[in-house]
């Protein structure tokens, strides 16, 4: 790839995110934009297939403050689909390509969008909707379209409590101030993509580069070696991660690892669950704690945190401490807020107050009396107001940067005739973080079935990532007579008996 430097004249006031891309595409518009696998698209390129595509989304009655729900996988189509979401006016529904249908029509319910793209049209009754690998006539222009401000920026799917999804609709509106953007997300030439893009920390990452005016590289699925062969060959300077791809590099062979220059790099960035301490620890000796760094913060914005790698080594295993104006704190279950080192509930309130970020569709905000809000993860802050986080309060598994609930996952096996009840439990694992383990109450042991049968079952029903990866059978109850069961208690058996 062909090295640019960043833009020196960047505007300096606001714009829509379609307008912010359109000057981008005039003032350079050979300068490469997305590149994936052996395809580059040039700004130019970006700009006017966009705009071919908010046409054809417009004829099929996509309007301003519409839902387009995208299920699209990573690649260069889904960036032309959100842009064009975007120039319509309208608010982008990323959701993964590989839902099963049942879980794409519950999130369907919840979204109600007006344009299903990459989308199946039997899943939304009447709803207007374009497959994957569609292209505009040949007669739709690829002109400038009028300036249309989407009332937000993304409403985004999440699992709920009860398994059941919810969408995190931000509170922002789809526009771009290089006052304020996150200089978390800001690449200075290249940024790789190597996780999905209908999870909140991709997506900023990836958007965030294309307006600072940036490359953006994206992978259609994560591959160890892949990554550092793109980071030498793009000259990647910016790239965010989970801690299960970090694992998963680190445990490649030494002679493969320092086969490829990665010297680009000036801001590693890994989130979505915590990084073990020896695992980041190794990555501040191979890429330099100028390098490294680490975040927390959910999908609601609600607050978060960050750490360099210089901070982490005087504060390992820290997550940081709080950014962007929020305030943080550690409640008891009692309300009262916990002392430095004290294990509690952690509470954010961002900066400007209750309600300011998002508003959910299909589930309610957990929040205290004077506003601050809880998405169910615990921790404990130090002495210096340094985040350090503990076990999820809820029975949420946390599997490779992914949220998996367990109802969900229980009520797909209960389905199965042989299934009399189950529980669904995260198990401690070197390279997921937690791996899915399901306990499975049968009337007799011996018969049983077979775990394949379990897998294939499952597989009709729940995305991949969901599917258990071990499991045991026994005739014992696991629920108590109000049908309750401790899956904490289930969990540290199973802990301390292996």
């Amino acid at each position: 790839m062909t090295e640019h430097a960043p833009d020196e004249q960047a505007p300096s006031a606001s714009q829509s995110y379609g307008a912010r891309l359109a000057d981008l595409a005039a003032r350079d518009p050979e300068r490469p934009a997305l590149i994936c696998d052996d395809a580059v698209w040039t700004r130019a390129d970006f700009d006017r297939r966009a705009n071919r595509l908010a046409r054809s989304y417009a004829e099929l009655g996509l309007s301003q403050g519409d839902r387009a729900t995208v299920g699209l996988g990573n690649g260069l189509e889904f960036f032309a689909a959100c842009l064009a979401i975007w120039r319509v006016g309208a608010v982008p529904n990323p959701i993964s390509a590989r839902l099963p249908e049942n879980e794409r029509r519950a999130i369907l319910e919840r979204a109600a969008p007006r344009l299903l793209i990459g989308v199946e049209a039997g899943d939304g009754v009447g709803i207007p909707s374009v497959p994957a690998g569609f292209e505009p006539a040949a007669d739709v222009s690829d002109a400038p379209l009028p300036d249309r401000i989407a009332p937000n920026e993304r409403a985004m799917a999440s699992g709920g409590s009860t398994g059941l999804p919810k969408l995190i609709v931000a509170a922002n509106p789809a526009v771009y101030d290089p006052g304020f953007a996150s200089a978390v997300f800001q690449a200075k030439r290249a940024v790789l993509v190597p996780g999905p893009l209908y999870h909140a920390a991709p997506w900023s990452s990836a958007w965030q580069g294309l307006f600072a005016g940036c490359t953006v590289v994206v992978m259609r699925r994560f591959d160890a070696e892949h990554t550092l062969a793109l980071i030498e060959r793009h000259h990647i300077d910016r790239m965010g991660v989970v801690p299960t791809m970090l694992h998963r590099i680190w445990r490649l062979p030494e002679e493969t690892r320092n086969r490829y220059d990665t010297s680009s790099l000036e801001f590693v960035m890994t989130g979505g669950a915590p990084c073990p301490a020896w695992l980041m620890r190794s990555f501040i000796d191979w890429w330099g704690a100028d390098v490294m760094n680490e975040a927390f913060g959910p999908s609601e914005r609600i607050g978060g945190t960050f750490i360099t790698g210089r901070e982490w080594l005087e504060h390992p295993g820290s997550v940081g401490r709080p950014v962007g104006g929020a305030t943080l704190r550690i409640q008891r279950t009692d309300g009262s807020e916990c002392a430095p080192g004290e294990m509690g509930e952690i509470y954010m309130l961002p900066a400007g107050g209750p309600g300011s970020t998002y508003r959910y569709v299909g589930a309610e905000a957990q929040q205290s009396a004077d506003g601050f809000e809880s998405v169910g993860d615990m921790g404990y802050v130090d002495a210096d107001g340094y985040l350090y986080l503990g076990d999820r309060k809820s029975d949420m598994i946390l599997c490779a940067g992914r949220n998996i609930y367990p109802a969900e996952v229980e009520a797909a096996l209960c389905a199965h005739p042989a299934v009399r009840s189950c529980a669904v439990i995260g198990l401690p694992d070197d390279d997921l973080g937690q791996s899915i383990h399901a306990i499975i109450e049968v009337e007799d042991k011996a018969a049983a079935p077979e775990e394949a049968e379990l897998q294939s079952w499952l597989g009709d029903q729940l995305v991949h990532y969901k599917v258990p990866r071990s499991y045991e059978f026994t005739a014992e109850p696991l629920r108590d007579e109000a049908g309750k069961v401790r899956r904490v208690a289930l969990r540290e058996a199973r802990i301390a008996k292996h």
